[in-house]
């Protein structure tokens, strides 16, 4: 039969081999920003905005659900979301529909878009009807029909088939 003694060793050798495995494996795990998830990327597109009048005003609007025609919280669509971040954050009148606002921006292509740039789409396939704001890293934010405003990935093959133009606000 073991002693008390014999029985403490063992289990103090236990926990300092837990111990010694559990911060072994902590070193080698990746931390949580580089993760592939899309949640985590858009987070980090987020994190890493250089304005952070911008990150707050996203943080605001995230969520409100779409309404078309809509200005306010209680629903917004793309080209209103598109026309208030912009007169907000950056003191610049946008035109209110979003062809209109695609006719007054210098064109530049996707890899030369900066925080802020404006990005158009044409869903219906008959010319621009959805606009959203370039972030960074790939990421827009928008006011998406069905999600309301969501920070979003533009090298989705969804809105990749379907980005017709993109640019600086003149």
């Amino acid at each position: 039969m073991k002693s008390n003694h014999q029985r403490h060793h063992k289990f103090v050798l236990l926990i300092m081999v837990c111990a010694l495995i559990l911060l072994s494996s902590c070193g080698s795990r990746k931390p949580a920003y580089t993760s592939s998830t899309k949640a985590a990327k858009a987070a980090e597109a987020m994190a890493n905005l250089n304005n952070k009048a911008l990150y707050r005003f996203i943080t605001d609007w995230t969520g409100v659900k779409y309404r078309l025609g809509g200005l306010d919280k209680r629903g917004i669509d793309c080209s209103g979301f598109a026309l208030l971040l912009n007169k907000e954050i950056y003191g610049l009148n946008l035109p209110r529909r979003s062809v209109e606002q695609a006719g007054v921006i210098k064109e530049k292509s996707q890899a030369q878009l900066k925080e802020g740039d404006l990005v158009f789409f044409s869903f219906g396939g008959h010319g621009v009807d959805h606009v959203g704001v370039y972030l960074n890293h790939g990421f827009f934010v928008h006011a998406s029909t069905t999600r309301g405003v969501i920070v979003d990935d533009l090298n989705l093959p969804a809105y990749q088939q379907v980005l017709v133009k993109s640019g600086t606000v003149n």
